[in-house]
């Protein structure tokens, strides 16, 4: 990416913003720092996802508001926010190229300019895709779906970027390396970041800031690296523990006999 292209990053204010699923009730309170890269970690259900609706758009809050850039955004819809996504499934389309899947970050109608070439161009160079813009997704492994997924949001050159687990089915040096990918997207972007994982490694990876949610609230705020800390918050140092028996409990299920 260009300087031309360089987003400033949107702080991102959650104030006092409710909502209930099901039973479920739900209420954020929480300041993501502008430009930076904010990890969102806690049990399922705890409302992860829902946090990262409710700044997109997809989700509308009961009460409270929902602040990108300063700017009030709580009842506008997705497509009037400054806002990208990647989510785990990559949403590509089975009948387009990769160089027109990318494309619609640009035009939902395909129809392109000559800059909007040159931007598609870039996206998938940067994506290590370049050589690949005729494949149709099925002709594509996973991780090169979530980079074309990835080259799509960086076309629409907006200052937020959200990923809901977009890497969570990928193996482990997949995911690092995708990791990575985002991580150096940001340092050339200054977008700002929020990126929802279960995987502690990512986390630590990605450094920056993190945001700790149980029960449907913010729990914990601050720099990663003090989370994992001697003095990190007890309630994530006990998450991290029970994450870690777990997955040592399925390595150890699956291992023949």
């Amino acid at each position: 990416m260009n300087s031309r292209t360089r987003p400033t990053g949107a702080a991102i204010r959650l104030d006092k913003a409710a909502f209930c699923y099901g039973e479920m009730s739900m209420r954020f309170d929480v300041e993501i720092e502008a430009a930076a890269i904010t990890t969102v970690m806690g049990p399922s259900g705890s409302g992860k996802s829902t946090l990262l609706n409710l700044i997109a758009g997809f989700e509308t809050p009961q009460s409270g508001r929902v602040l990108i850039g300063g700017k009030d955004v709580t009842e506008a819809p997705p497509a009037a926010r400054p806002v990208s996504m990647v989510f785990q499934e990559n949403n590509l389309f089975a009948h387009l190229t990769v160089q027109q899947n990318v494309g619609l970050g640009r035009s939902p109608s395909l129809r392109l300019t000559a800059g909007d070439h040159a931007a598609i161009t870039q996206a998938l160079a940067r994506t290590g895709l370049a050589g690949k813009e005729r494949r149709l997704p099925r002709e594509l492994s996973g991780g090169e779906r979530q980079r074309v997924a990835l080259a799509r949001v960086l076309v629409r050159d907006r200052p937020v970027l959200l990923l809901d687990e977009p890497f969570a089915s990928l193996g482990p040096a997949l995911r690092e390396e995708m990791v990575d990918l985002v991580a150096g997207v940001h340092a050339e972007s200054g977008m700002t970041v929020v990126f929802v994982t279960h995987q502690a490694e990512d986390a630590r990876r990605m450094a920056g800031n993190m945001v700790f949610i149980e029960h449907g609230a913010v729990s914990a705020t601050g720099k990663t690296s003090a989370f994992f800390g001697e003095h990190g918050p007890l309630s994530f140092r006990h998450y991290i523990g029970r994450e870690a028996e777990e997955a040592q409990t399925t390595r150890g299920a699956r291992k023949p006999t």
